[in-house]
């Protein structure tokens, strides 16, 4: 008797997958990003992950001027081997052209998110925001679970310069800030979420 293969994982190809790959690959598990030519496959989501986002997204719209879009997990082409999927992100609202959309381009990103979970914490806290610092994506965040179960939302601006994000803020109970636009997000509310 011949066992079978449940999921027959997709061979890496010699050079690693392409931005190309990721997103013309049949059954891809959701959410697959690509990270240094590699896909990366993501836990399914805690609740305290997905409350945040939408606590993010509810504010991020609800300020954001008409020139930009909030989105949340869609790929961001850095290059051909970098695809990373941000939990939220700000774009231009010209990056925009249909509703079929499954990426877009990091040079009309002006804010990322990243909501930190166990499985992630490595590629969040570290590889990522390099990436999205090199590609020149001006602003960063990171959240992070915090006393009580609130986020603690750690604020990075890009430095052109050295291309690396410089820390300006670390928000607790309010995310209050003048950059990338006026945002004023109480950060206590996911307690009524």
């Amino acid at each position: 008797m011949t066992a079978e293969i449940a999921h027959p994982w997709p061979v890496p190809p010699q050079d690693g997958y392409t931005v190309d790959d990721l997103l013309t690959l049949p059954d891809l598990p959701p959410h697959t990003e690509l990270i240094d030519g590699s896909l990366v496959f993501v836990s399914p989501q805690r609740s305290f992950h997905s409350l945040v986002n939408d606590l993010l997204m509810y504010g991020l719209r609800r300020t954001a001027p008409d020139d930009l879009r909030v989105r949340r997990e869609m790929t961001v082409v850095i290059n051909k081997r970098q695809g990373p999927e941000p939990d939220v992100s700000v774009i231009r609202a010209e990056a925009v052209t249909s509703s079929n959309e499954t990426h877009y381009n990091a040079k009309d990103v002006v804010l990322v998110v990243e909501t930190v979970s166990p499985d992630s914490e490595e590629r969040d806290r570290k590889r990522k925001p390099q990436l999205y610092a090199e590609a020149g994506i001006p602003h960063f965040w990171r959240v992070e679970y915090g006393e009580g179960g609130r986020p603690v939302v750690y604020v990075y601006e890009l430095d052109p310069a050295t291309k690396a994000y410089a820390p300006s803020g670390i928000h607790h109970d309010r995310l209050k800030l003048s950059v990338p636009f006026t945002i004023d997000i109480d950060l206590a509310e996911i307690d009524n979420l």
